[in-house]
C-alpha cells in the first residue's frame, strides 16, 4: 500500500499538480495539507475514481485525505480543545488501520502566542496518539509536522536555531510522540543528511539544496512489521510553479 503525505500550499494553485502526481505516482491514499480556501474541488478529484474528505478553513490552513477505497472519517478535529477551530487534523479508519493526517501549528514567531499554541497543539496530539496506542489500535500519522527533528534535518541549522520548528521545545514535544513507540519511517532507511522535504523559493534554496525536513510519517508499535520503505520523491518540487514541499511517500505491506 502507497500512502503519501504532500503540503500543496493551496490546493487552488496547485490542482493540477495534485492531479498529475495521482496520474503519474498512483498513490493508494494521498494525504495533503495547506489547502488554503473553503472551496475543495472533491468533484474533479473523485472523477478520477478516488474518494475524497476535506476540512476546510477560509484562507488558511486546511487537511484533505484521497483514497482509492472508501474510508469512515473517526474524527475531524483534534481533541480536547473544542474553541479551536484551524482546520488541521483529519483521522480516518481504513480496514484495521487509522491513518491521521496533520499540520501542525507553524509557532512562529516564538516566544509569543502562536508558539504557546504550537506546543499546546502537540501536548493534544500526544494525549490522542497516548490513548490509540493504550486501547491497541494501529495508526499511521502524516503531514507537515512543521518540526525539524535533529541537525542534520536541516542544511543550515544555525538559521534555525532560534525558530519554532528547531527550538528545544519544540524537538522535545516530538521525541514525546516517538517515546510512545512510535518509528519516525524516514529514518528507518536513511540515516544520513540532507534529505529535505521542503525549499524555500528564496535565495535559490531547492538549486542550492537547502532544505529542511519537516514532513513526516510516524508509525504506532503495531504497525511496524508492516513498514516496507519511505523515501522523498523531489520530482513535484521541480515542477512549474511547485509547492515549496515535496511528497513523502510511505510503502505497507497489506
Amino acid at each position: 500500500m502507497k500512502i503519501v503525505s504532500w503540503n500543496v500550499n493551496s490546493i487552488k494553485a496547485r490542482l493540477d499538480h495534485v492531479l498529475k502526481y495521482m496520474d503519474e505516482f498512483k498513490p493508494d491514499l494521498l494525504m495533503i495539507q495547506e489547502l488554503k480556501g473553503l472551496e475543495f474541488p472533491k468533484n474533479k478529484l473523485e472523477a478520477t475514481g478516488y474518494y475524497t474528505h476535506a476540512i476546510t478553513q477560509k484562507s488558511y490552513n486546511g487537511v484533505a485525505i484521497i483514497s482509492k477505497e472508501p474510508f469512515e472519517v473517526i474524527l475531524d478535529a483534534l481533541p480536547e480543545d473544542q474553541d479551536d477551530e484551524q482546520a488541521r487534523y483529519l483521522e480516518i479508519k481504513l480496514g484495521d488501520v487509522h491513518y491521521i493526517n496533520i499540520y501542525l501549528p507553524n509557532g512562529n514567531p516564538a516566544p509569543g502566542p502562536k508558539y504557546e499554541y504550537k506546543l499546546a497543539w502537540m501536548e493534544r496530539l500526544y494525549t490522542r496518539l497516548n490513548g490509540l496506542v493504550e486501547d491497541n489500535i494501529p495508526f499511521v500519522i502524516g503531514g507537515d509536522f512543521n518540526v525539524i527533528p535533529e541537525e542534520k534535518d536541516c542544511a543550515s541549522p544555525q538559521e534555525w536555531k532560534d525558530d519554532a520548528l528547531f527550538r528545544i521545545e519544540t524537538k522535545k514535544a516530538f521525541r514525546s510522540l516517538l517515546n510512545l513507540g512510535l518509528i519516525d519511517s524516514f529514518r528507518v532507511f536513511n540515516t544520513g543528511d540532507k534529505n529535505y522535504t521542503f525549499w524555500d523559493y528564496q535565495a535559490g534554496a531547492w538549486q542550492k539544496n537547502n532544505g529542511i525536513r519537516i514532513d513526516h510519517f510516524l508509525l504506532s508499535p503495531l504497525m511496524a512489521d508492516r513498514l516496507e520503505s519511505c523515501t522523498i520523491n523531489k520530482a513535484p518540487r521541480g515542477w512549474e510553479k511547485p509547492s515549496d514541499h515535496t511528497p513523502i511517500e510511505l510503502h505497507l505491506a497489506a
